[in-house]
């Protein structure tokens, strides 16, 4: 019988959600669908010193506006609940004394001074300080300490945490759907903490597997800050008899700064003028804000096609994919061991794209608040009309304002370039020769009125360049814009008219 796929993305509430773990929930996501799998939302959030309020309603927030679907979890629901590790916080002290009961875990009541102390005393001598094998038995820890003593030192309240205890000089084989197979000996790794007694929480190593392991989790697929802790967890599935049931495990390349060397981080964007949070974040406590793609005026789409090629490579030369061609296409054999370069250039590039595979009717949804921002009430119809046209030369939706504001306000202003090249000789003269050839057309269509004045210009063997342009600086104030029939079609002929009236009776030809 062939596993069910079901994979999670898990994230801590500590802030709002970097562009990197969105990847990691992409990916998880379109393995998911790939396979006709659940995708699961877990909030870890046991680690209560970082834990911040709002940035799990964050995390969920910006997952739908990436079109990132839940199956189960925080938010939504499932016959696993609940997917908030705080909730379940009961259910892993059973799990840890049962590691200490079968003797792959035990008791330590070590305090942090007398940790510290030991990590002097060792940098003294030139070493660094493990806890591990060599030392676990000299400490006070239920290796050492009788059974009596552990059970009194429990009983009177005293601190303890519950360490797993690493195996001595043993190897462990791994394997890696990304990176291959991988081995480690285990006396090169210490023993790490599983559970505290002082906020009665497991550490995410215990919680991860216990939590994966009843939500029946098939496949881990998460960051390479994860690929040291691999061992450990190999080890635990190991400890608790749940190895035919262990989910396979995939660890992510990082994104990297545009420069290449190190992690990508806000101190990055910060400094280079992009996001690298998908929402704008109001930090509640200490007010510090991020930029973030939505606002910035990133489409949804965009950003995740995006995010999508920094570390997959589909194998062909195609950059535009759907949602549903990216799950059509993606398999973890084709994610890179490497890390992805980020580069914001190539951000934008993909969302001029899209911009310019919109629709009049998906691009009015976007620009109508732009539109209300400047006082202009028009119709869905109207303003998607003036995006469409202009779509080719923008590269956010906000751009579309400097490109399509003469469509809805008559310009009180003329560009002084314009002014001194067209608005001089017998360009004036012409222009109200034009008004009256405008004025006597009755069907004011884009494809009619280009006729008619094309052959006017035709007849009277004038100079098109001088005409157009004279005509370009009545209607638009500046050198820009589309072609002058895509403008006297949009704003009709009354409102040409008048726009020829203004400049005519209100700016002197130049000599």
């Amino acid at each position: 019988m062939t596993r069910e796929v079901r994979v999670r993305f898990a994230p801590s509430p500590t802030g709002p959600l970097h562009i990197g773990g969105v990847r990691t929930a992409l990916y998880n996501y379109l393995f998911a669908r790939r396979h006709g799998g659940k995708m699961i939302l877990r909030i870890e959030d046991t680690d209560s010193q970082r834990f911040v309020p709002g940035a799990e309603d964050y995390i969920i927030e910006s997952l739908k506006w990436c079109g990132i679907e839940i199956d189960e979890g925080v938010g939504v629901g499932g016959p696993h609940a609940p997917y908030r590790q705080s909730e379940r916080r009961e259910l892993y002290l059973k799990y840890a004394t049962q590691l200490v009961d079968a003797g792959w875990a035990y008791y330590a009541f070590d305090t942090a001074e007398e940790l510290d102390a030991l990590r002097k005393e060792y940098e003294g001598r030139g070493e660094t300080f493990a806890y591990n094998f060599k030392v676990r038995t000299t400490l006070p820890t239920s290796l050492s300490l009788s059974k009596e003593e552990v059970e009194e030192r429990i009983a009177r309240g005293d601190i303890w945490v519950i360490r797993f205890k690493m195996p001595e000089n043993e190897v462990v084989k791994m394997h890696d759907l990304i990176r291959g197979d991988v081995e480690v000996n285990t006396s090169t790794l210490d023993d790490k903490v599983l559970y505290k007694s002082v906020d009665a929480l497991p550490t995410y190593h215990l919680a991860n597997i216990v939590d994966d392991h009843l939500m029946e989790i098939s496949h881990v697929i998460r960051g390479e800050e994860w690929l040291p802790s691999l061992p450990l967890h190999y080890l635990l599935y190991k400890a608790f008899g749940w190895t035919d049931s262990q989910p396979e495990f995939a660890h992510l390349p990082l994104l990297l700064k545009p420069t290449g060397g190190g992690k990508l981080s806000k101190r990055d964007g910060d400094k280079m003028g992009f996001p690298v949070f998908p929402l704008h974040w109001v930090s509640p406590t200490t007010g510090e804000t991020a930029r973030g793609y939505r606002e910035d005026g990133y489409f949804a789409d965009a950003f995740i096609n995006m995010l999508a090629l920094l570390g997959w490579n589909p194998g062909t030369e195609q950059e535009i994919f759907s949602m549903q061609e990216l799950i059509d296409a993606f398999s973890l054999d084709r994610v890179s061991k490497a890390g992805a370069r980020f580069q914001p250039d190539k951000a934008k590039w993909f969302n001029a794209q899209y911009m310019h595979r919109k629709s009049a009717e998906e691009l009015s949804a976007f620009y109508q608040p732009i539109l209300k921002e400047h006082g202009i009430e028009v119709s869905d119809e109207i303003a998607g009309k003036a995006a469409f046209i202009m779509k080719e030369r923008a590269t956010f939706v906000s751009d579309l304002w400097d490109l399509t504001s003469y469509f809805f306000v008559a310009p009180t202003e003329y560009e002084e370039k314009q002014l001194k090249k067209y608005w001089k000789g017998e360009n004036p003269a012409r222009l109200a020769e034009l008004r009256e050839v405008l004025a006597s057309i009755d069907d004011f269509s884009l494809e009619n009125t280009e006729k008619i004045v094309h052959a006017w210009i035709t007849e009277k063997e004038y100079g098109m360049g001088q005409i157009m342009n004279s005509l370009r600086l009545a209607l638009v104030g500046a050198g820009k814009g589309p072609g002058m029939y895509d403008v006297t079609s949009f704003i009709g002929k009354e409102e040409c008219l008048k726009r020829i009236d203004h400049l005519i009776a209100n700016v002197k030809p130049l000599e």
